[in-house]
């Protein structure tokens, strides 16, 4: 598993660049994941660079995973047909073949800003066959809604891969190790959470984007890798054996009484 803390800026070239690079330091990973929106950071216009998925960016991604042989999961844009778009999870497996889209359910109205003026909600969760596990995709503010990743694990989901564009802002680094450590706990899971490198230029709307802190995490919520604040790819192994003698003595997914809630 490779985590893609790759920086996201104003140009959809310059970004797939960063891919580019990514993926070759990822050499030998099953699976590269890269964070949300990256064909252009928030703040511009989304409507310019949202294309279907079979084109554009995303075909550009397709070209990438097929070259390096990697599977791909990264956050891109599509035409919603309301004058906005889709902030849309994309998995990509090793030949370039798309196996599955996510879009996002959950858009953040929050902290003084209006992802729904420019974006279109999904409605449905997603899980993709990918790199040999089934994985529970979830982008950004979807992580503060426990009951999404808890519908992806009772969907099967062995993984769950975490994209995000993290807004900066007071306490909010606090916030992102929080959430995605309770995730994987509640849920005796592997967690994959890939936020963009911290934009320290232009701030878009609502703050600056990304905090960095990409991580991943065992289904007991230790933290096996942690990248830090600046730009990083980082390949770790997931052993799905861990998940299965975690859950031999947390049993907690057991022992639910959807009977008595």
């Amino acid at each position: 598993m490779a985590l893609c803390q790759i920086p996201v800026g104003d140009d959809p070239a310059e970004n797939l660049e960063q891919v580019r690079r990514a993926l070759a330091r990822a050499e030998g990973a099953d699976l590269a994941v890269f964070p949300e929106a990256v064909p252009v950071r928030f703040g511009n216009d989304l409507t310019a660079v949202a294309e279907p998925l079979e084109q554009g960016f995303a075909g550009e991604l397709r070209k990438l995973a097929r070259e390096h042989g990697t599977a791909l999961i990264a956050g891109v844009f599509e035409p919603a047909g309301d004058g906005r778009v889709y902030n849309t999870a994309v998995a990509i497996d090793a030949s370039g073949r798309p196996v599955g889209a996510y879009r996002k359910i959950h858009l953040f109205d929050a902290f003084g800003d209006r992802e729904s003026a420019r974006v279109a909600p999904g409605d449905a969760p997603v899980v993709v066959e990918l790199a040999g596990a089934r994985i529970g995709l979830i982008t950004c503010y979807d992580v503060r809604f426990p009951e999404l990743a808890r519908a992806l694990v009772d969907r099967g989901a062995q993984v769950l891969v975490i994209i995000a564009a993290w807004a900066q802002g007071v306490f909010k680094e606090e916030h992102w190790t929080t959430l995605v450590r309770a995730r994987a706990i509640e849920n005796t899971t592997w967690v994959v959470a890939v936020d963009k490198a911290p934009d320290r230029t232009r701030p878009p709307e609502g703050g600056p984007g990304g905090v960095g802190r990409s991580m991943l995490i065992d289904p007991m919520g230790t933290v096996v890798a942690d990248l830090g604040p600046f730009p990083a790819v980082r390949v770790a192994e997931i052993d799905q054996e861990v998940t299965e003698r975690v859950r031999r003595i947390l049993p907690s997914l057991q022992h639910r009484r959807p009977d008595a809630y």
